[in-house]
């Protein structure tokens, strides 16, 4: 029972993910009857896009610290509050400005939900165990997309409103997720921290029993000791050791998003038409990416606290970049037409589902003691964000002008840089407390 009540938490904490998975990935289908409706140019259609990331970055930034101060849980329930106005606001919208508004609400609940759901769950999480459920915070932002694709394809039949349909049926499970989180106890490392140690301990024992709730409780406190909570500056969070694991940290969150994920995704269905598919299909292409992106989410999932996390990593990184260079070669060579372009995709797609789509999150979580972690993670995750927002824009510009091989390249040169960074400097985190972890970083009592 006590399992499942883990599980319970972990699974409503990760319902967060798949909003911001559904939230995400709702404007691509939207996006060509919106610029029909608001008659946007380019630089409108780009803005109507990418505004959303803007929310998204200071969503990130803010959700750490507040979340320190208030509580996961409350800042969790303001998550819910925004993707909830967001989907009803921007489905009803009849003026562009208020359109924007309320997609950077919207982008403030993806952003604080990034930092916020796999934060919440690392810290109810036992080791052993833990790889697993962070990774279900990933499955669920998958599974959030392939829904979304799933969704659009069904309502694209409706009509000139259909982006209304779109974008309103997000209310449904922004509603659901907040009713569901006033079930969830407060994070016990926050208790803790914030001189509630009774009512840690009574969440600990609920989560894995009496003799987990003792001996997670004293590794707790023996990490707390000697710190004190209140001097967290981002001055602070960049000294001695510890300036060296949140450069870590956010150097693999920024890795994740500059090897090109975003653009891949974003720029398929063209690719998948240069290589002979019809236009028509182009939703089901994106349906088949959130298939493959869904499945090797699994094999993540089942080979993270297995394998570990720098491996798959490793074999993610050497696997983005092959496929990457059959990208590369298929333009250069002018080699469009048959499989191959569809295989590398699927290729990269996998490789990403099955490393550092889900590793990084849990791996990021993991290296950041209890007494900064949400301001360590909301400088990482607002770094993340700033260079997925640098990708979405720079990609269409860099293709247009220097050509796919081009593009495509800078893209596999990263993934190599990425490879080389983790096998350099990420240890491995697979089966060790969190306290053991700050131990060996040399970071406790620091």
């Amino acid at each position: 029972m006590k399992n499942n009540f883990l599980l319970f938490i972990t699974f409503i904490a990760a319902f967060g993910g798949f909003l911001f998975g559904f939230d995400t990935a709702v404007i691509a289908g939207a996006i060509p009857f919106v610029k029909t409706y608001f008659q946007l140019d380019e630089i409108g259609e780009g803005w109507a896009v990418g505004c959303a990331i803007i929310g998204c970055a200071i969503g990130a930034a803010s959700s750490g610290a507040l979340s320190d101060r208030f509580g996961r849980k409350l800042v969790l329930i303001a998550t819910g509050i925004f993707f909830t106005l967001s989907a009803i606001v921007t489905a009803i919208a009849t003026s562009f400005d208020l359109f924007i508004i309320f997609r950077i609400v919207g982008g403030l609940g993806i952003g604080a939900a990034s930092v916020l759901c796999p934060t919440y769950i690392s810290e109810i999480s036992p080791a052993n165990v833990r790889g697993r459920l962070v990774s279900l915070n990933q499955l669920m932002i998958v599974i959030g997309i392939l829904i979304v694709y799933i969704s659009n394809y069904l309502l694209v039949g409706l009509g000139e409103n259909n982006w209304r349909w779109m974008l309103g049926v997000e209310t449904a499970p922004a509603l659901l997720f907040l009713i569901a989180l006033l079930f969830v106890p407060e994070s016990p490392r926050w208790l803790v921290q914030n001189n509630r140690a009774d009512e840690a301990l009574q969440v600990l024992t609920k989560i894995n029993g009496a003799a987990f709730a003792e001996s997670a409780m004293v590794e707790i406190k023996d990490s707390l000791a000697g710190s004190n909570r209140e001097q967290v500056n981002f001055g602070s969070l960049f000294k001695g050791k510890m300036g060296y694991v949140i450069t870590i940290g956010t150097l693999l969150a920024c890795f994740q998003q500059i090897t090109g994920i975003n653009a891949i995704i974003y720029y398929a269905p063209t690719i998948f038409m240069k290589a002979g598919a019809g236009v028509g299909s182009a939703f089901w292409q994106s349906i088949i990416i959130g298939v493959i992106n869904l499945s090797f989410t699994f094999v993540a999932i089942w080979l993270i606290d297995r394998a570990g996390r720098k491996s798959l990593m490793l074999w993610g990184s050497a696997g983005m970049a092959v496929s990457l260079g059959i990208l590369v070669a298929a333009f250069a060579m002018n080699k469009l037409e048959g499989y191959w372009v569809l295989f590398a995709i699927l290729g990269y797609i996998a490789s990403f589902a099955a490393s550092l789509a889900p590793v990084m999150w849990v791996v990021v979580a993991e290296l950041y003691p209890n007494r900064i972690r949400g301001a360590a993670m909301s400088f990482s995750i607002f770094l993340h964000w700033s260079s997925t927002f640098l990708v979405v824009q720079t990609f269409p510009w860099i293709l247009q002008n220097a050509g796919g091989a081009t593009a495509f390249g800078i893209f596999a040169v990263l993934s190599v840089i990425t490879l080389l960074f983790v096998q350099r400097f990420i240890p491995e985190t697979k089966g060790k407390s969190l306290e053991e972890i700050q131990q060996e970083l040399g970071l406790s009592h620091h």
